[in-house]
């Protein structure tokens, strides 16, 4: 089970499904920013066929052209007991023109009692210095990474970020028609996405219109050749995701990603997002009137 939720999620970034990590105190997101310095929190709850599993959170701050992304995630409920999965991943690096171009890549990720970690160090979007702990296996049926497979590529916490060349309106193409060349300190594959529609939506952490983009997972090289998961994610055609402007405009972060796996869709869903409303049970009343209705409703 949790090798294709693992597999599902690396369609965009693993750390959604394999890196729920412990509580972490969460920084505060001024979702009303709109300048060149911002901090944008978003938080995911990740179901499966319609049960929750987990939940997720994505900080990000821009200062200027510089970006830095942290990532936390744990497995809830059942699969949570069954698994205890937990992680963290941070990425730092610059935003040009409508790429991410990363410099440094950090990820922990436990399951039970067996736990791996990835460093990386990047200069120009390029691999520069790694270490995976434990180290990947050695298999006669993996794929070798080629020459230039370390090269012009971005890590799976910053691929989340989704720049667009000046600033782009809610639903705008721009934000989908890009190809992700992700490395994952051990395998290299691409998410190719494509624009196919502009959608309105009045969902729990956003109301507007939001960007939905089909994607492929194209396996390259670090993979274990003939699997039965990686053909399946290759052959995969329901592969979809949301995006949805943050307050100035200038970036794209995923409200929703929805993916097939081997047992179930996937779906990765904000709970609050930059600039969206509150839920809810999160509104302070504060009109008399307000507080007796919701002491009635008690």
């Amino acid at each position: 089970m949790m090798r294709h939720l693992m597999l599902a999620a690396g369609c965009l970034s693993p750390l959604f499904f394999t890196a729920p990590m412990q509580q972490a105190e969460a920084r505060t997101a001024d979702s009303a920013a709109a300048s060149e310095n911002s901090q944008l929190e978003t938080r995911y709850d990740v179901t499966l066929m319609g049960m929750q599993i987990g939940v997720a959170r994505l900080n990000v701050a821009v200062d200027g052209n510089r970006y830095k992304a942290d990532v936390w995630t744990r497995l809830t409920g059942l699969a949570g007991v069954m698994t205890d999965g937990k992680g963290a991943g941070s990425a730092s690096g610059s935003l040009s023109g409508a790429a991410v171009v990363p410099a440094s890549f950090a990820v922990t990720t436990a399951s039970g009692n067996r736990s791996v970690s990835v460093r990386m160090a990047l200069a120009d979007g390029s691999v520069r210095a790694l270490k995976v702990s434990p180290p990947v296996p050695n298999r006669k049926d993996r794929i070798a990474l080629r020459d230039g497979d370390t090269r012009n590529i971005v890590d799976p916490v910053s691929a989340l970020l989704m720049p667009v060349a000046g600033k782009a309106l809610a639903g705008d193409p721009a934000a989908c028609n890009r190809t992700l060349p992700l490395f994952d300190g051990s395998a290299r594959f691409d998410i190719p996405l494509s624009f196919a529609r502009a959608q309105k939506i009045n969902g729990r952490a956003y109301s507007g219109t939001v960007a939905v983009c089909s994607g492929r997972y194209l396996p390259i090289s670090g993979h274990v050749a003939n699997r039965e998961d990686i053909r399946f994610m290759e052959n995969n055609r329901d592969i979809e995701v949301w995006l949805a402007p943050s307050p100035d405009g200038r970036l794209f972060l995923p409200y929703r990603i929805a993916v097939r796996s081997p047992i179930g869709q996937v779906v990765i869903e904000a709970t609050r997002f930059p600039g969206g409303a509150p839920k809810p049970d999160l509104v302070t009343p504060t009109s008399a009137t307000e507080k007796r209705q919701l002491r009635a409703s008690n």
